[in-house]
Formats: structure tokens, C-alpha cells, sequence
């Protein structure tokens, strides 16, 4: 038996390139919950937890998380056999309730190590992918209508996006509008347009605000309610002109049900953490696939490691109609890989090696760790602002 014999968990501090401006969050950085397994084998595998914006957006933060895997996670995977991830996992749902992130987190390490045992990418533990590209948007966040249009306008002209998503419902509803309708103008044909309200508006101000957005050319509206309110979300995708896309929603296979049978969505936003973890997610896209609901790859901004965890996911779906979100690294200024990811033409190239196929830049990423001997940055600065 192969045993886990450390259970290594750090926090990671990395700057972001501009503000990132939500409804219930404004990030200047990311924080990254790292967990690191080492095993008696000698193989190591890594895993990754994100937030957004702390505790704004869900019930678990990075700190928490890594709280969590040190105090009940670690016993119950020295316990275990390392190559053993189903008994290992099942084990973990017995003895703590909740705590998708960590489980993700966790689970994506197993797979990690044992991936780099067998010689075999992650997503051929999966099932096997069908892709080895993925669609790619951006999320223009900055709140300037200005400065979001010359920021779309350089990715498109750099073949590194080519849809878009705006951040809204922190203004009034007609001056969100007025910004996608300038921006959807500007970019006209040549890219996609889409929103996510963060369940920033009531359904009377989603109603209203549905239909002025298809009016402007919007092609998709996410998550435009509060996530408890599935009858309303429903009372919306049946009378919306565009789609209606459930992510906080779905917190798993259970609420995806839920939200299918519904008929809540039209589309969903598959998230490897919101899920519960990456065989979760892929529960999730066989509800939805079952329901004739449409899908997206989606992102809690996640740096390399995650957003590695989601491609070898998402490769495996059989169809991504709604692309995926998975810029969460380029929004750091700080590369932790030493190879970083490859984004082109309007892409991201699933990693093709042993396990995640990444590793990590082990100077830079102890530079950046929170307990490092130096602060890089003031941790108030990943905050709400």
C-alpha cells in the first residue's frame, strides 16, 4: 500500500494585472490554497483551492480551506492508500460535510500523483478526453466602458479572445446596459458578449434587465438572481429571449438536478470546485447532458494549477457549446509554473503530460507564499474594496 505520508498546505499571495470589479467584490489579488501530497512512492502530487474575494462570494476562503485539510482532511489521508482515490474520497464525504473547495483541492492532488504514477494525464483517469483545445474567453472587468473596449479590442487583435464577458449589477440597471450595449457596439460581429450579475439584481430588475440586454445584443445572462431562488430562475429562462446561464447555483450534482428537473437554465456553468471536485463536475455535465442543458467551462479564478485540474475536466465533456472561462492565470501578474499554459489563438492547449502536466516554479512560488520571510503584498489588497 501506498501511503500518504505528508500533507503539505500553504497560501499563495499573487497580485492581479488591473482590479477585477464583481458586484460583491472588488480583487486586487488572488490568494491560492496549495496542497501538496507527498507519498511513500516518492511522488508528489499538487492540488489548488481559490476564492473570489475571500469570504464575499461563498462559504469557504482560503484560509479556511487550508484549515480544514490540516485539522480533519490530513488523518483520514495518512490512514489511506494514496492510489485508492474513490475509497479515499468517500471516506473524506463520510467524515466532513461540505467543503467543496478543499475536497477539490484534495482530489485533484490524488489524481495528480496518480496520474504521474502511471504515466497517464488526468483527464485519461477521467475518461478520457475528446478535445485537446479549449475555447477561451475574458471577462472584462475594470468597470470602465472605455478602457474594457481597448482591452477587447487587443485580444481580439492578439487572437487570445474572442467573447467576452462584462461584470455587472453594482450600478444602476440602465448604466450596466448602457456599458454592454457601448462595448457590444464597438466589438460588433467579431466577438461574443455576455454578462454575469453575480445574483446581484431582484427578478422584477432581471426581467427588465433580460430584455434590455438582448436588445442590446447580449448573447447570455448569468446567474442574474439569488442562487436559492430556482422558481424565479425558472420564471426567467422561460421568458427570456437569450439564454440563462446557473453557476452559484450549482453546488454540486444533487442542486444540479434540482435546477434540470426545473427547467431552471438553460445553460450551465460547470465549476470543479463549486462541484465538489473534478469526477463532481463531471456528474454535474451528465445531469445537464441528460436535461438537454447547454454547458460552460467555468472558473473561480483559479491560478495555473486549478485551471489545469478544469481543462483536463473540461476535455473530457463531449461538447463546450459556451466555451469556457479559464483565464483565471493571465489575470496574475505572477507565473507560477515553469511552463506556463498555453494560450493561442483564441485557446488553451490541455496539458499533455503525466498527471496535471504542470509543475510548479518552486523559487517564485516561495517568494509569493504568504509565510514567507518577505510580504510581496498587503493581504488586505485581495479584499472587497
Amino acid at each position: 500500500m501506498i501511503r500518504i505520508e505528508r500533507v503539505e498546505t500553504f497560501l499563495v499571495d499573487v497580485p492581479a494585472i488591473r482590479p477585477h470589479v464583481l458586484a460583491m467584490a472588488t480583487m486586487h489579488a488572488q490568494t491560492l490554497c496549495i496542497v501538496r501530497l507527498h507519498c511513500s512512492d516518492g511522488i508528489v502530487g499538487i492540488g489548488e483551492a481559490t476564492t473570489i474575494g475571500g469570504l464575499s462570494y461563498g462559504p469557504e476562503s482560503p484560509e479556511g480551506i487550508k484549515l480544514a485539510i490540516d485539522t480533519y482532511f490530513e488523518p483520514i489521508l495518512r490512514a489511506g492508500d494514496a492510489t485508492r482515490i474513490a475509497p479515499l474520497m468517500n471516506m473524506i464525504a463520510r467524515h466532513v460535510v461540505g467543503n467543496h473547495f478543499a475536497k477539490c483541492a484534495v482530489e485533484t492532488a490524488l489524481l495528480d500523483a496518480q496520474g504521474k504514477r502511471v504515466g497517464l494525464p488526468v483527464s485519461e483517469l477521467l475518461g478520457g478526453r475528446v478535445t485537446d483545445r479549449l475555447p477561451v474567453l475574458w471577462t472584462l472587468a475594470s468597470g470602465n466602458t472605455d478602457g474594457d473596449i481597448e482591452e477587447a479590442e487587443r485580444m481580439i487583435d492578439s487572437g487570445r479572445h474572442n467573447a467576452f464577458k462584462l461584470k455587472i449589477g453594482k450600478r444602476p440597471l440602465r448604466d450596466d446596459v448602457a456599458h454592454v450595449a457601448a462595448i457590444k457596439k464597438a466589438l460588433g460581429d467579431r466577438a461574443s458578449v455576455r454578462v454575469d450579475v453575480n445574483m446581484a439584481w431582484d427578478e422584477t430588475t432581471a426581467r427588465k434587465g433580460v430584455e434590455m440586454l438582448a436588445d442590446a445584443g447580449c448573447d447570455l445572462v448569468e446567474q442574474p438572481i439569488i442562487r436559492h431562488n430556482r422558481a424565479g430562475m425558472a420564471r426567467l429562462a422561460a421568458r427570456s429571449p437569450i439564454p440563462i446561464m446557473a453557476d452559484e447555483a450549482l453546488q454540486g450534482p444533487a442542486t444540479a438536478h434540482d435546477y434540470a428537473t426545473a427547467a431552471a437554465a438553460d445553460v450551465f456553468a460547470v465549476k470543479i470546485e463549486q462541484s465538489g471536485g473534478l469526477f463532481a463536475a463531471k456528474e454535474v455535465q451528465a445531469v445537464a447532458q441528460a436535461a438537454g442543458i447547454a454547458v460552460y467551462g467555468g472558473t473561480m479564478l483559479e491560478a495555473a494549477v486549478g485551471t489545469a485540474a478544469s481543462a483536463h475536466v473540461f476535455a473530457t465533456f463531449p461538447a463546450l457549446p459556451f466555451g469556457t472561462e479559464l483565464f483565471g492565470p493571465l489575470l496574475l501578474t505572477e507565473e507560477i509554473l515553469t511552463e506556463p499554459l498555453r494560450y493561442r489563438d483564441f485557446h488553451l492547449t490541455v496539458p499533455d503530460g503525466p498527471g496535471l502536466g504542470v509543475t510548479l516554479d518552486e523559487d517564485r512560488v516561495a517568494f509569493l507564499r504568504r509565510d514567507a520571510a518577505r510580504a510581496t503584498i498587503s493581504l488586505s489588497s485581495s479584499r472587497t474594496a
